[in-house]
């Protein structure tokens, strides 16, 4: 005889089966007051039930997550549009060939970056490295915004060091998919960048910005904000790449004009070498070599 629990998964795996079953036929969607609440895509769609779609974000990563042990990440941001050398050396072959000034320039920009790809390469492998040398509950993870460029690169060394790695993904309006060294079962898409900026934050025990532009500005001062305002427990808040950061953002400025205490400048780091971010991170929270 079935258990109750056994019927209620069958009943909800009948209400899927059915919508699948009308996708698969090509027959539209049409209204039903009988359907299932949570088996009706226009119902959990409607403006209404913003909340329930904001409370399934937050409660799908972290369920997945705790299920998988994960308890402590090290999140990278930076530039979705750099490219790794290897790649870019092809692009500017092809540049000088087209003798386009244009595509040119923009080979040579993407080749001046691309060391900034392989140090969040390098900086992805350190961390998981020393990480799997620790206990499983005081392991650190990589975990990136599941992009190209930047996002990539820190995944990748993860991931060619043999540990899993995390992605956080959004949907935009230009299609974007994970990059392929996100850990399949750590892969994750959002809608809401809040909710997502969110899960950044709520494993985080290290942040490190590498150059970028609008999206890593705002994940940067996100957390600087959630750290000065003690919203958020202190952790590491590493800018790598100086020269970029101190052309980019004159923090002093801030300090003069009074709209920031002299002591907030030190709620974070610059650095221009992985294995050193790496060691501002160990000694922070006083881990073994």
């Amino acid at each position: 005889m079935d258990t109750s629990k056994d019927l209620d998964e069958r009943a909800m795996a009948d209400a899927w089966a059915y919508i699948q079953a009308q996708a698969d036929a090509g027959i539209p969607m049409k209204p039903n007051a009988y359907r299932l609440a949570f088996a009706d895509p226009e119902f959990l769609m409607r403006r209404e039930t913003r909340g329930v779609r904001l409370q399934l974000e937050l409660l799908k990563p972290d369920l997945d997550q705790i299920e998988m042990g994960i308890e402590n990440t090290i999140v990278v941001f930076g530039s979705a549009r750099f490219k790794p050398e290897e790649q870019v050396q092809e692009l500017l072959a092809k540049a000088q060939a087209s003798g386009d000034a244009q595509t040119l320039a923009q080979a040579h920009r993407l080749q001046r970056n691309a060391h900034c790809y392989e140090q969040a390469r390098a900086f992805g492998r350190i961390v998981a490295e020393h990480g799997n040398k620790l206990p499983q509950k005081e392991r650190l993870y990589i975990c990136t915004g599941g992009g190209p460029g930047i996002m990539e690169a820190a995944n990748r060394g993860a991931s060619e060091a043999g540990a899993p790695t995390l992605g956080l993904n959004i949907a935009l309006p230009h299609e974007q998919h994970a990059n392929p060294y996100v850990t399949p079962e750590l892969s994750f898409k959002f809608h809401y960048f809040a909710v997502r900026k969110m899960h950044f934050m709520m494993r985080a025990k290290a942040m490190v910005a590498f150059p970028g532009g609008f999206g890593t500005l705002d994940e940067l001062f996100e957390v600087i904000t959630l750290v000065q305002t003690r919203k958020s427990t202190p952790v590491p808040i590493i800018l790598f790449g100086t020269d970029y950061w101190k052309r980019l953002i004159n923090m002093d400025v801030l300090v003069e004009e009074g709209a920031i205490s002299h002591e907030d400048l030190d709620l974070f780091q610059y650095t221009d070498s992985p294995e050193e971010a790496w060691e501002m991170i160990r000694s922070f929270y006083d881990l073994p070599t």
